[in-house]
């Protein structure tokens, strides 16, 4: 039972090692092509996925990527500044106009 287990964890590590390596995108990718790090994980499994890991994963956490790291919140962009809605109290005109409104009814 204790072999199963772990030939499916070795598998399991396998196939996250490979699907991480494709969905990095080229320009990403340290050291070596990212060709040449598919074909070490398809031949060397486990030395190759704990290798992808060490050397050849991009370094996200400086970087500000996702993933990599510690799982955060995306940045999202400061909406952009806005002064707030002026009332007719904040208007020089409409008070000059209701001045001369006023003295005109008196």
């Amino acid at each position: 039972m204790a072999g199963v287990l772990f030939t499916l964890a070795v598998l399991a590590f396998w196939l996250y090692s490979l699907f991480d390596v494709i969905t990095t995108p080229e320009d990403e990718v340290r050291n070596v092509p990212k060709a040449l790090w598919v074909l070490v994980i398809i031949l060397v499994p486990v030395v190759g996925g704990l290798l992808w890991f060490l050397l050849g994963r991009p370094i996200r956490g400086a970087s500000g990527g996702d993933g990599g790291g510690p799982l955060r919140m995306p940045k999202r962009p400061a909406p952009p500044r806005q002064d707030p809605p002026k009332g007719p109290e904040d208007d020089p005109d409409f008070l000059r106009d209701l001045d001369k409104r006023m003295r005109g009814e008196e």
